[in-house]
């Protein structure tokens, strides 16, 4: 480990992983661009537009649930960091930078917060930069992986001079599960993860569901095949599997804007309109 505690500001650059030729893949869609252009961003391109647009048509609600989406990766950050006293985050899955970003907002509740970012979007290693905006006290870190690639994950040099693997740490998979259709790697993808995590570690997660709304999603499922796109839902049984072995925390698996949800906007959100189930966990 280096300089855990030197207070030096410190941000981990992508170095040589962005390379000189980059290949965006802006031919074909990407579910992190798609995400982007509903939330209003601007780093897509014709074929997430596409994508985004044909899934709007058979599932209006698309935009609810990925606004959905957002405000609870921003309170399971909070509450990982102000309720449990997490400092050091491993956010899988990152997306394109999109203010107010993970760090920002453990680091909002405490500055010395470390975060190591991981995604495999081209796109995303080309806006890196901004996801290393530390604060002075802390750290920021990127990898460029895929999920399925654990072993090069927790083997980068960048996350092994970010985290101290000995203390606690926050791992979040929000929205990535269901890149993988295959059930039996998915759980191994997130047991190799957690099984690395020392105890008294967190594992958040929203896990893909057409639970509540099986005839829109089935529609919205063939649209992102017919884009080249991978989209798998899961029951909620299956979701809470993905916690087996650990100690979840209340109300345990829920949709996600019933997870701690904002008083104001409690009651306000159709469950046909939110195809997430989301949770955290602890490691004993």
């Amino acid at each position: 480990m280096t300089d855990l505690d030197d207070g030096r500001p410190e941000a981990a650059s992508p170095g040589d992983q962005a390379g000189t030729d980059v290949d965006l893949g802006t031919d074909r869609a990407h579910g992190a661009r798609i995400y982007d252009y509903i939330l209003g961003g601007k780093d897509n391109y014709e074929a997430d537009r596409a994508a985004a647009e044909a899934t709007l048509q058979v599932w209006p609600a698309l935009r609810i649930h990925m606004r959905a989406n957002r405000a609870f990766m921003h309170r399971v950050a909070r509450y990982l960091a102000a309720e449990k006293g997490i400092r050091q985050f491993l956010d899988i899955g990152t997306g394109i930078p999109t203010s107010p970003n993970f760090h920002e907002v453990v680091q909002e509740v405490a500055p010395d917060s470390r975060v190591v970012y991981v995604d495999n979007d081209p796109i995303v290693l080309v806006h890196a930069e901004a996801l290393m905006t530390s604060t002075p006290e802390g750290k920021t870190a990127y990898i460029e992986a895929d999920m399925r690639e654990p072993e090069k994950i927790l083997s980068a040099p960048a996350l092994l001079d970010t985290l101290d693997l000995k203390r606690p740490i926050g791992l979040t998979l929000i929205a990535m599960v269901h890149f993988i259709e295959d059930d039996d790697e998915a759980y191994r993808v997130v047991e190799r993860i957690v099984d690395t995590l020392p105890s008294g570690s967190y594992f958040a997660a929203a896990i893909a569901t057409d639970d509540f709304a099986p005839e829109e999603l089935a529609r919205v499922q063939e649209v992102y095949h017919a884009h080249g796109e991978t989209l798998k839902f899961r029951t909620h049984e299956q979701a809470v599997k993905f916690f087996d072995g650990l100690e979840l925390e209340e109300p345990g698996v829920v949709q996600i804007h019933k997870w701690h949800p904002d008083p104001v906007e409690v009651g306000t959100v159709d469950d046909r309109d939110i195809a997430m189930y989301g949770g955290i966990a602890r490691k004993p």
